[in-house]
């Protein structure tokens, strides 16, 4: 089944694995914080990723690292209003996405032409988010966080499988989102949002799961400390753990990889849709 989604008033169909490409505008972020401080970077970077592939650049202004604090909303604000204007001018055709948990950085966003809400907090922080969205008719990824940045890698624990938990967790949320008039959903199971490696692993494991919510699945492993913990290794040496866990995800059934680096992603759908254009029907 290939799910369709309403993206700056065009249906854009998955009718292959999408790429959203990481734009972060923060200092502290846990791999590339303080790479973009300023425009010319910002566009270069942007540049980069539309050449290599990327469908999607998903652009945030406030950490969500584990142990991380929120920055204030006009601190938010003051990083994301400058560089979006400049993206959409240069690049009016790339469809942007925001990472915020905030509905009224939300609502600004999309007035300078941002076309997807992507909030780690699954509507959680802001109580006002849903009701935005209702009024934006804008897609959203709907994440599953145990927790906050701040608190939600302190022992993170789960009553029975992770995996269901997550699941009930997703459906629930989605009810509420349909309830209120939100149709374009897409699910992130949240690796890394209060789950453990054992956690982590058993929800890639079960993946083909979260395709019983009827929503395209967003991916998001890029660079993690699932996968540098296990090998004892850093971020920065990460890329080649990230290409095995993306491919394992694809070939599980995700619609939406988001990553730091797009042309190995790029590369690991290509190689992974030709290996399944060849097995027996």
């Amino acid at each position: 089944m290939h799910h369709t989604l309403n993206i700056n008033r065009q249906l854009i169909a998955f009718d292959r694995p999408l790429v959203m490409g990481i734009l972060n505008l923060t200092p502290d972020s846990f791999y590339d914080g303080g790479r973009y401080d300023n425009v010319s970077k910002v566009l270069h970077r942007v540049e980069q990723m539309l050449s290599e592939g990327a469908d999607i650049i998903d652009i945030g202004a406030c950490s969500t690292r584990p142990g991380s604090e929120s920055v204030d909303e006009n601190t938010e604000w003051q990083r994301l209003e400058k560089n979006i204007i400049q993206i959409v001018n240069h690049f009016p055709q790339a469809i942007l996405s925001v990472d915020t948990f905030r509905s009224s950085v939300a609502q600004k966003a999309i007035s300078l032409g941002v076309a997807i809400i992507n909030d780690i907090s699954g509507g959680a922080a802001d109580n006002q988010m849903f009701p935005i969205l209702s009024q934006l008719r804008v897609p959203y990824v709907l994440t599953h966080i145990q927790g906050t940045p701040n608190t939600m890698q302190i022992a993170p624990q789960y009553d029975g499988c992770v995996t269901d938990s997550v699941l009930k967790d997703l459906s629930a949320q989605i009810d509420i989102l349909h309830q209120s008039g939100v149709g374009d959903i897409i699910v992130d199971p949240g690796f890394g949002f209060g789950k453990s490696l054992v956690d982590n692993y058993t929800l890639l494991a079960s993946l083909h799961k979260f395709k019983a919510l009827n929503c395209p699945i967003l991916v998001g492993i890029s660079r993690k400390s699932m996968i540098y913990k296990l090998l004892d290794t850093t971020p920065e040496e990460a890329i080649n753990g990230t290409t095995v866990l993306n491919t394992i995800a694809l070939l599980a059934g995700a619609d939406i990889l988001r990553v730091h680096d797009v042309r190995q992603c790029v590369e690991a759908i290509k190689i992974v849709q030709t290996l399944q254009s060849t097995m027996p029907k």
